[in-house]
């Protein structure tokens, strides 16, 4: 896989519309990031390497819903942390889980396959997702994730997010222990 170096703030040349609006809104709130541009990393495994080169664990993130659709979480975990769908259902009390499609990823993140991201919840104006943070991730002082592309990744204060960010797109999220 092709790193760049580290980089801060956002690129200078035009990216794709959804990938400006993340460094548009980050900009607009003051929320410092650093940032390495990469080949698409659609897996875990890919993000290990890119996650030694920023210096922060990004987080794995999993859109569920129940099998009549009724309600969409968005989990954001360790990604070395085995996922177990009926200890995340009976911890935030739903019916079994299992992933969204393409589909809803697209329609209530804005994103594609391999690139869902806590930063996708700016795209939720209806407020139809429940972020649901493992501990771990909330606790942690850096926060890695994409900005809604699997081609880059940031690194940002997880008290900007949960403190800045969060609040301004109008999401409180659910702290759980996986």
């Amino acid at each position: 896989m092709t790193i760049s170096p580290v980089y801060s703030g956002r690129p200078k040349e035009i990216r794709d519309f959804l990938e400006q609006r993340v460094y548009d809104l980050l900009d607009e709130l003051n929320i410092p990031y650093e940032r390495v541009d990469h080949d698409a990393a659609y897996d875990m495994g890919a993000c290990g390497v890119i996650s030694q080169v920023l210096g922060v664990h990004i987080c794995k993130n999993l859109l569920l819903t129940p099998r009549n659709r009724s309600a969409f979480y968005l989990l954001a975990m360790p990604d070395d942390l085995p996922f177990r769908t009926a200890d995340f259902s009976k911890i935030i009390g739903s019916s079994r889980l299992s992933f969204a499609t393409e589909e809803d990823l697209r329609d209530l993140l804005g994103v594609q396959i391999g690139s869902a991201s806590v930063l996708g919840l700016m795209n939720d104006t209806e407020h139809r997702v429940t972020l649901a943070m493992e501990r771990r991730v909330a606790d942690a002082e850096w926060f890695g994730c994409h900005p809604c592309r699997n081609t880059s990744s940031l690194r940002l204060k997880t008290s900007d997010l949960l403190h800045v960010f969060l609040p301004h797109i109008g999401c409180t999220p659910v702290i759980v222990d996986l």
